[in-house]
């Protein structure tokens, strides 16, 4: 066996203890009794302390030497293939065993006690918890950095989005911050008013349609399934995908949700096959990632045509009137793009979406940098959110700095990744608008196979082959810009 053939079955292992690893998270956070917490975080830091020690094993480093020494042997998937696990070597050579173990730990009680502090809008229950988290994350941070010459933010942001840095972000969202707030403006002065929908919505036929549009987009079910959980996410493997949501009391968000959550899937579910449990055939990053829930969600299923073919499918479901003016297809479409400033990131429309991200970012930037301590959280994300929408959240703390799992569960670094998404996800769908005239007309009518299989070909199957930029070249012609989200918006909502 080779160097290199050696290493392929070593991260299947690991990748084998990712795919029991994932499954234990999908289950803490959506089957699990509260009574298992302390024992499922024990679970779950054995096996991250596992796989570090599997990554860190100084023969590991050896094989990966001898195989790079006869690069030249190998075909470029398997050159991407070996870049890739040498990145994942180092960077877990970087921080030690025992901060990873306490790391699991500090974030599976933190996530568990803001599930139900979160409820109860009790900060204090959940602050201590926080402070552990940001304390172990900074550590882990600056322990990467300088191992790879970053800051320690940047650190966390390439875990996400590779070579990515905080100051390309930054130029960014200042566009973003010039662009929105006008915009905003416009939208709200021109928009009508949707007429209201009324339920009840029981929670059993949401997720029958919810389940019914998953399965018109592609969704394999022999191989993933619906669940629900207080925070929507998509976990599992490619081969056992986990997406989770929650119900609100407006049936539309809920569904959006769960689309965003079916495009999350559909990329898993499109990974390479021939490179299953290698590096190489995982997701290329959150950006990509975000791009493809986002181009399902937004640029697909808020867009007119989707609603034309929906709406029939959503009256059957819910046993109401077609002909009702508030369950017309046009008035359904309407509802699912309306701009609104809002207190809620997962709920909130493409035009502010991006200014909840902005925030977000700039104040955990901060607390990774020691300029924001957790205690101050609370005012200093009232002040942002009252800058950026004109909604003070004091005295109201799970609709503000309580709203999202990401930080009690560690994620410090991953938020940007959901507007570089968004701008990806308009860029994406604009080279397969070009590459395909009929495709408006093809969602209209409910058929997403060509989309799919442009995905597919285009992106899913490529797996970590090309980087990020070298894929969105290759794709579209052109590095990521910032003109095609800024023409997706200007088209749906300022256009007569």
């Amino acid at each position: 066996m080779t160097p290199y053939e050696e290493l392929e079955a070593r991260f299947r292992e690991l990748s084998h203890l990712g795919h029991a690893g994932a499954i234990l998270h999908w289950d803490e956070a959506s089957m699990m009794p509260p009574g298992g917490g302390e024992a499922r975080g024990e679970s779950m830091a054995l096996l991250a302390a596992i796989g570090h020690q599997r990554l860190t094993d100084p023969e590991l480093g050896g094989l990966l030497d001898q195989a790079e020494d006869a690069a030249e042997q190998l075909d470029p998937w398997q050159q991407a293939n070996l870049r890739a696990m040498r990145r994942s070597q180092q960077r877990a050579s970087a921080v030690p065993e025992s901060l990873v173990h306490a790391t699991q730990i500090a974030c599976t009680r933190c996530v568990q006690a803001w599930r139900i502090a979160r409820g109860n809008d009790d900060w204090p229950a959940v602050r201590p918890l926080l402070e552990e988290v940001v304390r172990l994350t900074i550590e882990g941070a600056t322990a990467l950095g300088e191992s790879f010459s970053l800051a320690p933010y940047d650190a966390l942001l390439d875990g996400y989005e590779v070579d990515t840095r905080s100051a390309q972000v930054t130029e960014v969202f200042d566009d973003l911050k010039t662009f929105l707030p006008e915009l905003l403006e416009r939208v709200l002065e021109r928009q009508k008013t949707p007429v209201p929908v009324h339920g009840p919505f029981p929670p059993e036929q949401q997720h029958a349609l919810g389940e019914s549009m998953m399965r018109a987009l592609g969704f394999d079910f022999d191989r993933g399934r619906l669940d629900v959980s207080h925070h929507p996410f998509c976990g599992g493997v490619p081969d056992d995908t986990r997406i989770t949501h929650r119900y609100n009391e407006g049936f539309l968000g809920s569904l959006m949700a769960v689309l965003h959550e079916t495009g999350h899937a559909l990329y898993e579910q499109g990974l390479p096959s021939d490179w299953r449990h290698q590096p190489v055939g995982s997701a290329l990053g959150m950006a990509i990632h975000e791009s493809q829930s986002l181009l399902v969600e937004m640029q697909v299923a808020r867009s007119r045509a989707f609603m034309t073919f929906a709406a029939p499918i959503i009256h059957e479901q819910f046993n109401v009137d077609g002909d009702d003016a508030a369950w017309s297809a046009e008035n359904l479409h309407a509802k699912s793009i309306q701009v609104r400033r809002d207190y809620i990131r997962v709920e909130a429309d493409e035009v502010t979406y991006p200014l909840h991200v902005i925030l977000r970012f700039e104040l955990e930037q901060a607390l990774i940098a020691g300029d924001l301590v957790v205690g101050d959280i609370p005012d200093a994300w009232d002040e942002s959110m009252t800058r950026y929408l004109g909604l003070s959240t004091r005295d109201n703390l799970k609709d503000g700095c309580m709203q999202d799992v990401h930080w009690f569960s560690g994620l410090f670094g991953y938020f940007p990744t959901y507007s570089l998404g968004a701008l990806t996800a308009a860029q994406f769908f604009a080279a397969a608008s070009r590459a395909n005239p009929e495709l408006e007309q093809q969602i209209e009518a409910g058929e997403f196979r060509p989309l799919v299989e442009w995905l597919r070909q285009e992106i899913h199957g490529r797996g970590r082959l090309l980087s990020a930029e070298d894929l969105l070249v290759e794709v579209t012609g052109e590095r990521l810009d910032a003109r095609f989200f800024k023409a997706h918006l200007e088209r749906r909502y300022l256009a007569d």
